[in-house]
């Protein structure tokens, strides 16, 4: 019995980065992720998001991944979750801020569903850069749940650091695609 899960990012991924590229401004980083969401919409391989992993001082580019529920069947297969996942078993750490490994940052299209959310704390990052508001569920009908009021707070409580709406309405048109394509909403049962 195969007793195993695998979530494969796709074919056209690794043809549109070079890992170990020097991204020196977060608007450079946060260009880069919003390219990779519109490719997965372009390619019909995902849902419109995309994150990467960088190192936080030099932006040297460790991951990238995008959102794969659909072609793994994989509820979890968020764009987050991929680059944090291939980020670690890359840098053989689970803590993605400990002294041996050092400070990384995740930049991603949107602002993390409360799964990812859990996922961003549990990576040991110290820093986040993301897009912000009721926009995107607006446009495409995705379901990302309730995050905490404070939970801003509770990742500077964490020492993450904490940007936000660094590129917001190039992200926004990306979702607008998406929804334009007709491509599925994949809410747990349908609902939202």
């Amino acid at each position: 019995m195969d007793y195993n899960f695998k979530v494969d990012q796709p074919s056209w991924l690794l043809n549109e980065i070079n890992l170990g590229e020097q991204f020196e401004t977060v608007e450079s980083r946060m260009s880069l992720v919003i390219k990779l969401s519109e490719l997965n919409v372009d390619q019909r391989t995902g849902g419109p998001f995309a994150a990467g992993v960088f190192e936080t001082e030099t932006g040297r580019l460790i991951s990238v991944g995008v959102n794969q529920v659909l072609a793994s069947g994989v509820s979890s297969a968020h764009a987050e979750v991929c680059a944090l996942s291939l980020a670690q078993k890359k840098l053989g750490t689970f803590d993605l801020g400990s002294e041996s490994s050092g400070p990384h940052q995740l930049v991603v299209n949107w602002c993390p569903c409360v799964m990812c959310y859990g996922a961003i704390i549990w990576s040991g990052i110290t820093s986040l850069v993301t897009n912000v508001g009721p926009e995107m569920e607006d446009i495409t009908g995705f379901d990302e749940g309730p995050l905490h009021p404070r939970w801003r707070e509770e990742l500077n409580s964490r020492g993450i650091d904490f940007q936000e709406n660094v590129m917001w309405s190039e992200a926004l048109k990306v979702f607008e695609k998406y929804r334009d394509s007709g491509a599925p909403v994949y809410n747990a049962r349908g609902n939202k």
